[in-house]
């Protein structure tokens, strides 16, 4: 089960991966710190040591990931909650990789048994996505992903 990423648009990135468990768990694991510093660690070696997630529209979501002395920071501004199906929100790092702020959404599907997560992200330019998808960041989503994984199936 592993990610597939495309790119619908000039300034965007798909990202579809699917899990072997049910939309509710899946949301869980997306909006819950306790959970989300479990799994959201990218490649081994870093933890999560600041992880809060305002779940309301207007609400913030602060990451910060640790390394060695590396540190890297993400806040998030939520613009859409509907529980067990997507929200919407506003992303900036601290360093800002990315070009600028990006928009965020991310869906929940059914697929049988299992739930597909899909993230669309939106960049404010060609050269911020095409930055974006240089920079591996798909590879450290997936080890986290794989982390997810193995949480689902100890849960079962």
């Amino acid at each position: 089960m592993t990610l597939k990423l495309m790119t619908p648009g000039d300034r965007e990135i798909l990202i579809e991966r699917r899990f072997a468990a049910a939309r509710p768990q899946v949301w869980r694991a997306l909006t819950e710190p306790d959970l989300v510093r479990k799994w959201l660690l990218g490649p081994d070696g870093w933890t999560m040591p600041v992880c809060t997630i305002d779940l309301r529209v207007g609400g913030e979501m602060r990451f910060e990931w640790a390394r060695g002395d590396g540190r890297m920071g993400l806040t998030s501004t939520f613009k859409e909650i509907v529980p067990d199906d997507r929200m919407v929100a506003t992303e900036k790092f601290d360093e800002d990789w990315t070009g600028g702020e990006t928009l965020v959404t991310q869906s929940l599907h059914d697929d049988g048994d299992g739930t597909i997560l899909r993230t669309h992200i939106l960049y404010a330019s060609q050269e911020a996505r095409d930055g974006a998808k240089m920079s591996g960041m798909t590879d450290g989503m997936e080890a986290g992903y794989a982390r997810l994984d193995g949480m689902f199936e100890a849960a079962a």
